[in-house]
Protein backbone atom coordinates (compact mmCIF):
# COMPACT_ATOMS: atom_id res chain seq x y z
CA UNK A 1 0.00 0.00 0.00
CA UNK A 2 0.65 3.71 -0.56
CA UNK A 3 2.42 5.42 2.57
CA UNK A 4 1.76 9.01 3.89
CA UNK A 5 3.28 11.25 5.29
CA UNK A 6 2.37 12.71 9.21
CA UNK A 7 1.06 15.88 6.83
CA UNK A 8 -0.13 13.89 4.05
CA UNK A 9 -2.82 12.02 6.34
CA UNK A 10 -3.67 15.48 8.24
CA UNK A 11 -4.86 17.06 4.82
CA UNK A 12 -6.57 13.63 3.70
CA UNK A 13 -8.17 13.16 6.82
CA UNK A 14 -9.01 16.59 7.52
CA UNK A 15 -7.98 16.22 11.33
CA UNK A 16 -5.13 18.41 13.17
CA UNK A 17 -1.35 16.89 12.68
CA UNK A 18 -1.37 16.61 16.75
CA UNK A 19 -4.02 13.80 16.90
CA UNK A 20 -2.16 11.94 14.38
CA UNK A 21 1.10 12.36 16.67
CA UNK A 22 -1.12 11.61 19.65
CA UNK A 23 -2.10 8.55 18.20
CA UNK A 24 0.90 6.92 17.32
CA UNK A 25 2.13 7.59 20.75
CA UNK A 26 -0.59 5.56 22.17
CA UNK A 27 0.38 2.81 19.68
CA UNK A 28 -3.37 2.93 17.51
CA UNK A 29 -1.22 4.17 14.58
CA UNK A 30 2.21 2.55 13.89
CA UNK A 31 4.74 4.47 11.97
CA UNK A 32 7.30 2.87 9.01
CA UNK A 33 10.89 2.36 9.31
CA UNK A 34 10.90 5.72 7.27
CA UNK A 35 8.72 7.51 9.52
CA UNK A 36 5.43 6.92 7.23
CA UNK A 37 2.23 5.69 7.52
CA UNK A 38 0.65 2.97 5.81
CA UNK A 39 -2.55 3.88 4.23
CA UNK A 40 -4.13 0.55 5.48
CA UNK A 41 -3.19 1.36 8.77
CA UNK A 42 -4.90 4.72 8.71
CA UNK A 43 -8.17 3.40 6.90
CA UNK A 44 -8.30 0.79 9.82
CA UNK A 45 -7.86 3.81 12.25
CA UNK A 46 -9.50 6.49 10.72
CA UNK A 47 -11.80 4.56 8.38
CA UNK A 48 -11.71 5.78 4.41
CA UNK A 49 -10.66 9.54 3.76
CA UNK A 50 -13.44 11.93 2.94
CA UNK A 51 -11.78 13.60 -0.18
CA UNK A 52 -12.36 10.64 -2.30
CA UNK A 53 -15.04 12.98 -4.24
CA UNK A 54 -13.38 15.85 -4.23
CA UNK A 55 -10.05 14.07 -5.65
CA UNK A 56 -11.79 12.97 -9.06
CA UNK A 57 -13.29 16.56 -9.32
CA UNK A 58 -9.81 18.01 -9.21
CA UNK A 59 -8.31 15.53 -11.47
CA UNK A 60 -11.10 16.71 -13.61
CA UNK A 61 -10.19 20.10 -13.72
CA UNK A 62 -6.77 19.63 -14.07
CA UNK A 63 -7.71 17.50 -17.72
CA UNK A 64 -9.61 20.32 -18.48
CA UNK A 65 -6.89 23.07 -17.60
CA UNK A 66 -4.47 20.67 -18.94
CA UNK A 67 -6.32 20.83 -22.73
CA UNK A 68 -6.54 24.53 -22.24
CA UNK A 69 -2.87 24.89 -21.35
CA UNK A 70 -2.17 22.58 -24.82
CA UNK A 71 -4.39 24.84 -27.10
CA UNK A 72 -2.57 28.05 -25.89
CA UNK A 73 0.91 26.38 -26.35
CA UNK A 74 -0.23 25.45 -29.66
CA UNK A 75 -1.50 29.04 -30.67
CA UNK A 76 1.49 30.48 -29.01
CA UNK A 77 4.01 28.52 -31.13
CA UNK A 78 1.76 29.58 -34.13
CA UNK A 79 2.14 33.28 -33.47
CA UNK A 80 5.71 32.64 -32.68
CA UNK A 81 5.65 31.44 -36.29
CA UNK A 82 3.34 33.92 -37.56
CA UNK A 83 5.86 36.58 -36.28
CA UNK A 84 9.06 35.15 -37.52
CA UNK A 85 7.59 34.79 -41.03
CA UNK A 86 6.87 38.76 -40.50
CA UNK A 87 9.97 39.29 -39.52
CA UNK A 88 11.64 37.49 -42.65
CA UNK A 89 9.48 38.99 -45.07
CA UNK A 90 10.18 42.60 -43.69
CA UNK A 91 13.52 42.11 -43.81
CA UNK A 92 13.34 41.21 -47.30
CA UNK A 93 11.14 44.31 -48.39
CA UNK A 94 13.95 46.29 -46.30
CA UNK A 95 17.06 44.73 -48.63
CA UNK A 96 14.93 45.65 -51.85
CA UNK A 97 14.36 49.49 -50.91
CA UNK A 98 17.99 49.29 -50.22
CA UNK A 99 18.45 47.95 -53.57
CA UNK A 100 16.12 50.46 -55.27
CA UNK A 101 17.38 53.33 -54.02
CA UNK A 102 21.29 52.31 -54.75
CA UNK A 103 19.92 51.59 -57.97
CA UNK A 104 18.34 55.11 -58.29
CA UNK A 105 21.02 56.89 -56.91
CA UNK A 106 23.47 55.50 -59.23
CA UNK A 107 22.57 56.99 -62.88
CA UNK A 108 21.76 60.49 -60.77
CA UNK A 109 25.11 62.20 -61.08
CA UNK A 110 25.39 61.36 -64.98
CA UNK A 111 21.21 62.54 -65.76
CA UNK A 112 20.52 65.69 -65.85
CA UNK A 113 17.20 66.22 -63.78
CA UNK A 114 13.53 67.17 -65.45
CA UNK A 115 13.90 71.23 -64.98
CA UNK A 116 17.11 71.45 -65.93
CA UNK A 117 16.21 69.46 -69.34
CA UNK A 118 13.59 71.83 -69.70
CA UNK A 119 16.04 75.19 -69.26
CA UNK A 120 18.10 73.82 -71.29
CA UNK A 121 15.48 73.21 -74.17
CA UNK A 122 14.62 76.41 -73.02
CA UNK A 123 17.84 77.93 -74.28
CA UNK A 124 18.06 76.00 -77.55
CA UNK A 125 14.60 77.39 -78.90
CA UNK A 126 15.38 80.83 -77.87
CA UNK A 127 18.38 80.79 -79.65
CA UNK A 128 16.93 79.16 -82.74
CA UNK A 129 13.85 81.70 -82.65
CA UNK A 130 16.60 84.56 -82.62
CA UNK A 131 18.16 83.45 -85.05
CA UNK A 132 15.46 82.61 -87.38
CA UNK A 133 14.36 86.37 -86.37
CA UNK A 134 18.01 87.71 -87.06
CA UNK A 135 17.71 86.21 -90.70
CA UNK A 136 14.31 87.79 -91.37
CA UNK A 137 15.62 91.02 -90.52
CA UNK A 138 18.46 90.61 -92.88
CA UNK A 139 16.38 89.56 -95.92
CA UNK A 140 13.71 92.18 -95.32
CA UNK A 141 17.20 94.85 -95.40
CA UNK A 142 18.10 93.29 -98.62
CA UNK A 143 14.69 93.65 -100.19
CA UNK A 144 14.58 97.19 -99.01
CA UNK A 145 17.67 98.05 -100.87
CA UNK A 146 16.40 96.93 -104.15
CA UNK A 147 14.19 98.64 -106.21
CA UNK A 148 10.51 98.09 -106.88
CA UNK A 149 11.41 96.02 -110.52
CA UNK A 150 14.65 94.46 -109.14
CA UNK A 151 12.00 92.30 -106.91
CA UNK A 152 9.94 90.88 -109.58
CA UNK A 153 12.82 89.94 -111.97
CA UNK A 154 15.19 88.90 -109.31
CA UNK A 155 16.00 85.11 -108.91
CA UNK A 156 15.07 83.40 -106.02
Amino acid sequence: MKSLSVIELSKLYNINRQTIYNNINRGILSKNSDNKIDLSEAIRVFGEPIKKGNVKEDVKIDKIESAEVLLLRQQVDMLKNQLDDAKGRESFYQNQIETMQRLLEAPKDKVTSFTEQKNNQDIAVESNFKESIQEEELSNLENKKRSFFSSFFSKK
